[in-house]
């Protein structure tokens, strides 16, 4: 973006980055190698989960947010996937449970006990089976607890009631693989973006296409709602092959109102919105930089406001939820960097430099806490609520009276739109297909060798009995 005098008055045009100190992190973490285009790190004011290296199947660390410095290497890991873990996200309701999604088709729900892991985790509390390829992103509902969305590389999006444990709704519409969800501020509204280029507005419980957009200019990878605006954001590639980003109406997605180029980097950005700020933070994958701006209501609609700089390029980034922030320290955002390199995660604080120590109640308004607003039937019925809200004037550190309680089930089929999900049988995902090749290699080489020895031991009784032959008869 080229740089333009801008006179106005702002709260956080002087909002600075300050990466922790190297015992604020978390240190000797085998990052994932995997080249998914997902954040592989979920963060809540309680623990920290970071997809790792695994042999043998999918993994991922969960490490209390105290416990910083060196991580050992025989750390207690979650492993029950059968294939590489594509992506996890925490409740946002309920802190010690989390979802995760891998290429063995399935996604699961696990507990993670008080404190932490204390030995592996192979058992999810619930295993959540429907998807026929591989599930690349888990979403859960900001509004209704119980309500968890799921996008496959089948093209599906399946909506999962996970008080009775099975899918109640699915999303068919979409011709190529999916690349990102966005739930708006109610969770009323669905943004996805695909693989063809274009992006839609559903509405989740009936699948309705509400509007498309064919984007011809701006290739779309990535999305999000601006809170409460009826806007979203793209970010993506320009004809150029430069980096890009959109801005939309979402009644109407004829045309974006406006569209900026970055630069001419390769890497996926990756957009987060803060909607108490109205702070707008990009990241690429693959470089060290933050840039953020602020989100007006009127042209130019983006302002400019910084850029954190960092030599060590990011594989992905979490991001704490509001209510774990040190508002002492005026914090308004958190990132964790993910430094595959090193295998270090890095927290990232996003700050507005003020004198006074006292609350700052003008950059901290009510924000969305950890109470559901609406149960599973009331919002499959049709009913939006906005989120509870929250002040953090005392530092809101309430836990949830939630507890989640898995369903019992018995039941085999999955029918869903009139479709039995698991009538067929899953296709094998890559790493079950290249063990189930090499063992047949294996098996096939062994087979060889038998047949070698066999023919070996022929040739040797038929020279035996060919010697027989020639010995002269005595007369």
């Amino acid at each position: 973006m080229s740089w333009r005098p801008q006179y106005r008055s702002s709260k956080f045009r002087n909002v600075y980055g300050k990466a922790a100190s190297r015992e604020r992190c978390f240190d000797g973490v085998p990052i994932t190698r995997n080249v998914h285009d997902n954040h592989f790190c979920a963060v809540n004011a309680q623990f920290l989960a970071i997809v790792t290296e695994s042999a043998g199947g999918g993994a991922f660390l969960v490490i209390p947010l105290e416990q910083t410095g060196r991580i050992e290497p025989n750390y207690p890991k979650v492993c029950g996937h059968q294939g590489n873990v594509l992506d996890i996200k925490w409740n946002p309701f309920i802190e010690n449970i989390i979802a995760s999604c891998s290429e063995d088709t399935s996604v699961r729900i696990w507990e993670i006990p008080e404190g932490g892991l204390k030995r592996n985790m192979t058992e999810a509390v619930l295993e959540l089976y429907g998807h026929s390829r591989r599930v690349g992103i888990v979403e859960w509902h900001p509004t209704t607890n119980n309500i968890l969305l799921s996008a496959g590389y089948d093209y599906k999006v399946l909506i999962w009631n996970l008080e009775v444990g099975e899918p109640v709704k699915m999303i068919d519409c979409h011709p190529d693989v999916i690349l990102c969800l966005s739930f708006n501020s109610d969770g009323s509204l669905l943004a996805t973006t695909c693989k063809d280029k274009k992006l839609r507005v559903v509405e989740p419980r009936s699948g309705r296409v509400l509007q498309e957009a064919s984007c011809k200019n701006h290739r779309v990878n990535r999305v999000v709602f601006l809170g409460s605006t009826k806007r979203l954001l793209t970010t993506g590639v320009s004809r150029w092959n430069t980096r890009q980003i959109a801005l939309w109406d979402q009644e109407d997605l004829s045309m974006p109102l406006m569209e900026e180029e970055i630069d001419g980097l390769s890497g996926l950005l990756f957009p987060f919105y803060d909607a108490d700020t109205h702070m707008l933070y990009l990241a690429g994958k693959g470089d060290g930089n933050i840039r953020y701006y602020e989100i007006g209501s009127e042209k130019p609609y983006l302002s400019y406001l910084m850029e954190f700089r960092s030599p060590a390029p990011q594989k992905g980034l979490g991001v704490m939820p509001k209510h774990g922030l040190d508002v002492s320290a005026c914090e308004v955002f958190r990132f964790y960097k993910l430094i595959t390199l090193k295998g270090l995660i890095e927290p990232i604080s996003m700050i507005v430099p003020r004198r006074s120590e006292t609350y700052q109640e003008d950059i901290y308004p009510m924000t969305p806490g950890t109470e559901p607003a609406l149960t599973p039937d009331e919002w499959l019925s049709g009913i939006n609520r906005d989120p509870i809200l929250v002040s953090l004037k005392e530092g809101y550190k309430r836990n949830s009276k939630i507890v989640f309680k898995a369903p019992v089930r018995e039941k085999k089929s999955v029918v869903v739109n009139g479709i039995d999900l698991l009538e067929n049988v899953p296709p094998r995902t890559e790493n079950e297909l290249l063990r189930m090749f090499f063992r047949q290699q294996d098996e096939i080489r062994r087979l060889k060798d038998e047949l070698a020895q066999k023919d070996i031991r022929i040739r040797q009784l038929q020279l035996e009995l060919k010697n027989f032959r020639n010995i002269p008869k005595n007369n």
